[in-house]
């Protein structure tokens, strides 16, 4: 049986949360999200990000997620800025376009957006009322290229976004792999006092389903949770993400989990970084994108699931290596013998 480094959701949940499941099963609870261990997740995520006036909402998945901030946030004629390889632009089947809002992409070759990126974006969109309105921002930490973005580099792009009066996003469905990476020198508490809504995700780092969207923005709280329930987000057993949530948060589970992930990662890439291997990124999360000749790709395919990424030219290509929660050192060892056998 093939192992995958396709994605870091192909297994079910964490044991913990099976458990929690298991444990809670038949105790009654109330529905809708109002179920007291919802209520204890919420609080936790506040707690943890040192803000007791932030709103937390929990929804199934990270499409669903983005689909109904941005729809929310945006009024019809206001449009999102993305980095090109933004989760909202290539892998959402034009969700947010379905709803009417324009998504406006910036080429960047790490996947991260800075001030410099936008303006350029900001002068082209001056022809009032002819144009749509840029408003808000998305970005994503760690991003679809693996990079992550810096205190200082969250910091910068904060300011030009209040300066600019436009809203500040961050897709967080792999938050965890992003914060707990090994140069990384950003924390979930800088993170909400930065952002005007992030999410926290649970699908991709040990969980069912689920992913905690937190408003930090006073104004956008307001009325939100009518588009969670509009758009069909609203689940009537909330339990099912609220149980999930409390165990993610419980004893710093969560970035447990990721910070494994990335070390699993790590592994490999240093072991390709011996053998020579470029990468067409310089990721220090679960991602990596080692750049290999044909001839081994296909000799790993025969063990492992991934996805070739790029072409690079007619010998070489690029691949893209997830590792998840659960990789264990099997999997990784024996990627990295055959690795070192050719």
């Amino acid at each position: 049986m093939k192992f995958s480094f396709k994605n870091d959701y192909s297994e079910g949940c964490h044991p913990n949360i099976l458990q929690a499941l298991s444990q809670y099963n038949l105790v009654q609870q109330a529905g809708y999200g109002e179920d007291e261990y919802s209520l204890k997740a919420k609080a936790l995520i506040k707690e943890k990000i040192n803000n007791p006036d932030s709103e937390v909402f929990l929804v199934s998945g990270g499409t669903q997620a983005n689909l109904i901030v941005i729809s929310a946030i945006l009024k019809p004629y206001q449009c999102v800025i993305s980095a090109a390889p933004g989760h909202i632009l290539n892998n959402e089947t034009g969700a947010i376009e379905a709803t009417g809002h324009k998504v406006l992409s910036i080429e960047t070759a790490d996947g991260k957006l800075k001030p410099s990126d936008i303006i350029p974006i900001l002068e082209g969109h001056r022809n009032v009322p002819h144009q749509v309105m840029p408003k808000l921002v998305y970005i994503s930490n760690s991003t679809e290229l693996g990079t992550i973005y810096q205190a200082k580099e969250l910091e910068e792009l904060s300011a030009f976004c209040k300066e600019n009066k436009l809203y500040l996003f961050m897709d967080g469905a792999r938050l965890g792999h992003g914060l707990t990476a090994e140069i990384s020198d950003l924390t979930l508490e800088k993170v909400a006092a930065l952002t005007d809504v992030f999410y926290l995700g649970g699908t991709k780092n040990g969980a069912l389903i689920g992913e905690a969207i937190v408003i930090n923005n006073p104004v956008l709280q307001e009325d939100f949770a009518f588009n969670i329930k509009q758009k069909g987000a609203l689940l009537a057993k909330g339990r099912l993400l609220g149980i999930q949530f409390l165990e993610l948060m419980k004893d710093n589970l969560y970035f447990e989990l990721a910070q494994h992930a990335n070390q699993q990662a790590m592994k490999i890439k240093k072991a390709l970084q011996q053998k020579g291997a470029a990468f067409l990124s310089d990721t220090y999360t679960n991602q990596i994108f080692p750049i290999l000749n044909n001839q081994l790709i296909e000799i790993l395919s025969e063990n492992f699931e991934f996805y070739v990424w790029k072409k690079v030219d007619e010998n070489f290509s690029a691949i893209r290596l997830i590792t998840s929660w659960s990789t264990d050192d099997e999997a990784v060892n024996r990627f990295i013998e055959i690795i070192e056998q050719n």
